[in-house]
């Protein structure tokens, strides 16, 4: 099961970079020209994502980018009219198909959730480039809209899917706030990501995954309890 992606079944071209698995989207828009190499694609995406990492978006240079992808000049220059449209193409091969699971069990899909986010965000080239690619989207709003409408917002839609099933099977309220625990699954990870620096692991996806399934249980889960309670009162 995918999340709907909303632009039909683009051809995508695997990448790996660092430990995270990125795809380009090999049937969009592009100038016209030469018909383009997909290796020198997927080298010039690959150095410049690594080179983000390493020096932050702000300080990466198209000719660092040509050297260290072992292309040319013209190569980049063709496919990239300015650093910001490269650093917006690039950061786009982050989002990919996200597996939506669907096991029958609320708390097992929120963990195997979590566990993607965890994997995602310890030690992966993903977690190296957030903050600078946060940074970075206070200056270029090409960029900001990028992650916000591609990686985030895939992301969400697939959690959203997680979180529309647990509601159908009667595990979280019918009323949900589904904007808040969207934030609250994120906004953990981002927060140790960018401000604590604490550990992204199995511990905190439990602790999450517990938070929203006690915090957000069906509020008539209790009216057994409460009426059982007094009746054994009297």
């Amino acid at each position: 099961m995918r999340a709907d992606t909303g632009r039909g079944q683009p051809a995508y071209n695997t990448l790996k970079g660092g430990t995270t698995t990125v795809m380009i989207d090999s049937s969009s828009t592009r100038p016209t020209g030469r018909p383009r190499d997909a290796r020198t694609d997927r080298a010039i995406v690959s150095a410049a994502l690594e080179l983000m990492a390493e020096r932050g978006v702000h300080a990466v240079r198209m000719d660092d980018v040509a050297q260290r992808a072992g292309v040319g000049k013209a190569a980049m220059y063709r496919r990239y009219r300015s650093k910001d449209e490269m650093v917006i193409d690039a950061v786009a091969t982050l989002v990919n198909e996200i597996e939506i699971p669907d096991t029958g069990s609320t708390r097992t899909d929120l963990m195997a959730f979590m566990g993607q986010a965890v994997e995602l965000y310890s030690g992966s080239l993903a977690a190296q480039l957030m903050p600078t690619v946060v940074e970075e989207m206070r200056r270029n709003t090409g960029l900001a809209s990028t992650v916000r409408d591609g990686f985030l917002a895939r992301r969400r839609a697939a959690l959203r899917a997680v979180l529309d099933a647990g509601i159908r099977r009667g595990d979280l309220s019918h009323d949900l706030d589904v904007e808040l625990v969207l934030d609250i699954f994120g906004g953990t990870i981002f927060y140790r990501l960018l401000i604590t620096g604490g550990a992204i692991d199995e511990h905190l996806a439990e602790g999450v995954v517990e938070l929203i399934l006690r915090g957000f249980a069906p509020t008539m889960a209790a009216v057994p309890r409460q009426t059982r309670t007094k009746d054994e009162r009297k």
